[in-house]
């Protein structure tokens, strides 16, 4: 790096990918990923609408001035294993049951009853 470049790397926290060649289709790129205790080799690919996200991680990359295969790693957000499903589709949040939510409180009912009177059984 030049001595004018600015130094991110503080108290060993860093994390930078560097671009090495294209994926076998032509849609992401190639990369190895250094951060602290970790030197990993992996691919970028860019975001789909539609298309299932699996276990990863979706990040922001900001280009070095110094180096234009360098970029430094921005997480925005982790996509753990437990919340995919086999088939690769997110899971869905678990609802303890169904239909739509209660929200009829009591003193909801005592002005339906007093609106429109009580209920009546029909024959």
């Amino acid at each position: 790096m030049s001595d004018d470049a600015p130094q991110k790397v503080q108290g060993g926290d860093f994390d930078v990918v560097m671009m090495h060649g294209r994926t076998e289709d032509g849609e992401g790129a190639r990369v190895l990923r250094a951060r602290p205790g970790r030197l990993e080799a992996g691919e970028v690919r860019p975001m789909r609408e539609g298309k299932p996200l699996v276990a990863c991680e979706i990040v922001r990359l900001e280009r070095r001035q110094d180096n234009p295969q360098l970029h430094d790693v921005h997480v925005q957000h982790v996509v753990k294993p437990s919340d995919v499903q086999a088939n690769g589709a997110a899971r869905e949040p678990k609802v303890e049951h169904t239909g739509p939510a209660q929200v009829a409180t009591e003193a909801y009912r005592e002005s339906w009853d007093r609106t429109f009177g009580e209920r009546r059984v029909l024959n």
